[in-house]
């Protein structure tokens, strides 16, 4: 059952605290409560413009660009994945400013519609050291939020964020919290999302996604369900918006998402058995013997098939062993950035008594991202890199499609958003 209500977060968050122990939520809707409002924004959203931070090789501009959007501004600090970057895209030097997010020059950013995200995951991720929002390398959100302060009332209506899943339980939840509240004082009410990419591509890639919207828009849908919990808000997200009433959340209702019949052969490669790309067999042989036996068995199972099966390998420490673990269901691995050989995902191919091993080519890991045609001149680490480390394009496209442009065009019949970023109470009629 659904139970809809029109409560400010403060009198959620009163309600709630005065029910729950622990963590007090109610300074947070305070404190938001309290903060000075940002100038309002005067941009207008009948142009479908993006400013691409952290745009890496530019995988989210693919996604954005078959929606429809255009970039007027691209940043990020890697020079590899600018060269990758500026392969692809011939208009690159017109738009695209390298180096560090901290030292931006805030009005060589042009005024856009919607300002996209994807800041280092290494200290949020599972598979990292988890030093949080305070680490090294995805301290770069701080930057990201500087800069939309910075804009003032040049703020983009909208905003994308994109990151691992860990993010959602950094530091348990606080990194996220702090995140969520963070935005809601720049002006941004906040929706978080989970897809995987498995959904588009023969790839398993869970990402979280915050959609932010200035305040003012989409009021109309202030109404919020009461129950998040839905196939791209698993119970984890759900319980954390309940949990949290003092964020300001703006819950969008989005449509099941589509179901992917395809398997990893498909996105393969025609590579002769003699070509120079398979390992040697004894190399291959090394391989088979550092699975556990369990996985040992489901490729001894492959080897007496009697046609070509295909699994991935990823080799992992366990109990201080390096060990090879096999997946078979015809889905890759997620895709990681090579650090010391681990991240590099290996194809297994068996059948006919024989089997066969090698890493993925560049070309399909471009193929596991939905970035099919996409140009490559680099070497192979680094083109693993730039692959390992961006967004899956037919995601991006969905979200676009689903997401921003029914907004887009919502906003764009109404009216510009002359008035958003204001607080609630100044935008209340009279």
């Amino acid at each position: 059952m659904i139970v809809q209500q029109v409560v400010s977060p403060l009198e959620q968050a009163r309600d709630i605290n005065a029910k729950m122990c622990g963590r007090k939520r109610v300074e947070a809707a305070v404190a938001l409560e309290q903060t000075s409002g940002m100038p309002h924004s005067s941009v207008s959203t009948t142009e479908k413009t993006f400013a691409e931070f952290f745009a890496g090789i530019g995988l989210m501009r693919l996604g954005l660009e078959k929606e429809g959007w255009s970039v007027a501004f691209a940043n990020d600090i890697e020079p590899q994945k600018h060269e990758m970057y500026k392969a692809h895209f011939r208009d690159a030097d017109e738009h695209f400013r390298l180096g560090d997010i901290h030292q931006l020059d805030v009005d060589s950013i042009p005024t856009v519609t919607l300002a996209t995200a994807s800041f280092p995951c290494n200290d949020l991720s599972l598979a990292g050291m988890r030093e949080g929002l305070n680490g090294e390398q995805s301290s770069a959100f701080w930057g990201f939020t500087h800069i939309l302060r910075a804009m003032e009332e040049r703020r983009p209506p909208l905003i994308l964020i994109e990151n691992v899943a860990g993010f959602l339980t950094s530091n348990d939840g606080v990194d996220f919290e702090n995140a969520m509240v963070a935005l809601n004082r720049i002006g941004y009410s906040v929706d978080p999302f989970i897809i995987d990419a498995v959904h588009f591509v023969t790839q398993s890639r869970q990402r979280l996604f915050i959609v932010g919207t200035l305040e003012g828009i989409n009021r109309q849908q202030k109404l919020q369900e009461r129950f998040y919990e839905s196939e791209v808000r698993p119970k984890a997200l759900a319980d954390f918006i309940f949990d949290h009433p003092g964020i300001r959340w703006q819950i969008r209702r989005l449509p099941p998402l589509p179901k992917l019949e395809a398997r990893l052969e498909t996105i393969l490669e025609d590579l002769s058995d003699d070509s120079p790309e398979w390992w040697s067999e004894d190399r291959a042989d090394y391989l088979l013997n550092q699975m556990s036996e369990r996985h040992r068995e489901v490729a001894e199972r492959m080897i007496r098939g009697k046609r070509w099966s295909y699994g991935t390998v990823f080799r992992r420490v366990r109990n201080e062993r390096s060990m090879a673990e096999l997946r078979t269901d015809g889905i890759a691995g997620c895709l990681r950035t090579p650090r010391g050989g681990s991240g590099r995902q290996i194809l297994f191919r068996a059948g006919k008594g024989r089997y066969q091993a090698r890493l993925l080519t560049p070309r399909e890991c471009a193929r596991l991202m939905g970035a099919d045609e996409f140009t490559i001149t680099v070497p192979v680490n680094q083109a693993l890199f730039g692959f390992g480390d961006a967004v899956c394009v037919p995601v991006i496209e969905w979200i676009a499609k689903h997401y921003f442009n029914p907004l887009v065009a919502q906003l764009g019949s109404e009216r510009t958003v002359s008035n958003y970023g204001k607080k609630e109470r100044d935008l209340a009629p009279a």
